[in-house]
């Protein structure tokens, strides 16, 4: 047992070291597991990665990974963000928090056919922060709302990390869509309730803007919003009638994206070469991750790390609670840096053996790191959105962060709820097995 600790202080090590250094987070992983590897057994290493890396790339559920990027890639190159702008507006002005409910209602409605919490954040923001300013809205509360809000891309469908969870804990990707609807929903509705308690107490943060539009007009408007509930009903809609798996809905997700940007009159030679180059690049960086983590995996369990670290924790005899409330505080401050995929490939090795002998459902599990992955990306000095809200606002890294707090602490409260009561997770993939 003293062996192995030293071998896993020597990996642990080696991994913080390569990662500062400024090494790729792949040829980080794929080192690590060759020094695992040559320390502490005798296989060949070379013959493993070649076997592992074969195998791996050759899984069927990745072939949906490019598709759903290159959807979201499409999409952010449209101009969705002042149509659901303009087709959400007429109808929330009545509540408290007005038009500060567009960046929740917006974000989550593009969460759903984008998958990025990024493509989200910069979609959104660059069409809602600048026309909520020059209406006089709190900068505040319409910063934190947005860089809070975005991060729903990684839970609500179709979730890019959602895929490489189910790649790398071989657990069915149709489920885990189907298990992040409700856990979005009800994340939404804590968001805005957030927002409305904020805009009573605080009423000045609020200007009374509100506009004498007509029924009529408010329907023509909304009406710009029906490609994209569409397109979300094509996708999420054939996945849980069973109609399609998730590959085949993300091929009828690119479609549905291709005609959008058409009808819209953004398709251009141009854009579409840019949205598939950029599909291109996001993918082979995902799934050069995924292959390494993949050998990384294969590594551990040659030297039997998993096994001993499940042998340990179980020796400290610690409840199901006390083990999450420590996953949670870890994977927190992993989460300050390094981004939201390198967290799920780099601990999936060792915590799922762990996760699953605690008891835990594996798609519940899912959510669970999804949830902390959404907070990581608000918080310093790594959180992905506030480098991409910087650059559409020019505000300083630390006063994002600031303004997202009270988002980042509701989705610690959510958490909680999630704990209490783990149907939100699995209610609907069970429905979805039962028929």
């Amino acid at each position: 047992m003293v062996d192995m600790f030293v071998l896993s202080t020597i990996l642990i090590l080696s991994l913080f070291v390569l990662l500062a250094g400024g090494l790729w987070v792949a040829v980080s992983l794929l080192a690590v597991g060759f020094i695992a590897m040559e320390l502490a057994t005798s296989a060949p290493v070379g013959r493993v990665i070649a076997s592992t890396m074969w195998a791996k790339s050759a899984d069927w559920p990745l072939v949906s990974l490019p598709l759903f990027i290159w959807m979201g890639e499409i999409l952010f190159r449209t101009r969705l963000s002042e149509d659901m702008f303009r087709g959400l507006s007429p109808w929330l002005r009545r509540f408290p928090g007005r038009l500060i409910h567009v960046n929740v209602l917006g974000t989550g409605v593009f969460a759903a056919v984008s998958g990025s919490s990024a493509a989200t954040a910069a979609t959104i923001g660059k069409m809602a922060l600048p026309e909520l300013a020059r209406r006089g809205y709190d900068e505040k509360l319409s910063i934190g709302s947005l860089a809070g809000s975005a991060t729903l891309g990684l839970l609500i469908p179709p979730s890019i990390i959602l895929i490489v969870y189910g790649v790398v804990a071989e657990v069915s990707i149709v489920r885990l869509f189907i298990a992040g609807i409700l856990p979005g929903i009800v994340l939404i509705i804590m968001f805005m309730a957030y927002i409305m308690a904020y805009a009573l107490i605080f009423p000045s943060s609020i200007p009374d803007d509100q506009e004498d539009m007509p029924f009529r007009k408010r329907i023509s408007e909304t009406l710009r919003l029906l490609p994209i509930f569409v397109l979300i009903i094509a996708v999420i809609g054939s996945i849980y009638g069973g109609i399609a798996t998730a590959t085949e809905a993300a091929a009828v997700g690119v479609v549905g994206s291709l005609a959008i940007s058409m009808l819209s009159g953004t398709l251009t030679w141009k854009s579409f070469k840019e949205s598939l180059i950029g599909a291109t690049s996001t993918t082979c960086m995902i799934s050069l991750i995924l292959l390494c983590a993949a050998f990384l995996s294969v590594a551990m369990g040659f030297v039997g790390i998993p096994r001993s670290l499940a042998m340990w924790v179980d020796g400290l005899g610690l409840s199901p609670l006390m083990m999450l409330v420590i996953l949670t505080i870890m994977f927190t401050v992993v989460g300050c840096f390094l981004d939201g995929i390198s967290i799920v490939v780099l601990t999936a090795a060792i915590l799922l053996p762990m996760v699953q002998s605690a008891g835990f459902d594996l798609i519940w599990f899912g959510i669970y790191i999804v949830v902390i992955v959404e907070m990581s990306q608000i918080t310093p000095p790594v959180g992905f959105n506030l480098f991409v809200i910087q650059a559409v606002t020019g505000k300083s890294l630390f006063y994002i962060a600031y303004a997202a707090l009270p988002f980042f602490l509701i989705m610690l409260a959510f958490l909680v709820v999630l704990v209490l009561f783990p149907e939100l997770a699995t209610y609907l993939p069970e429905q979805m097995t039962r028929r």
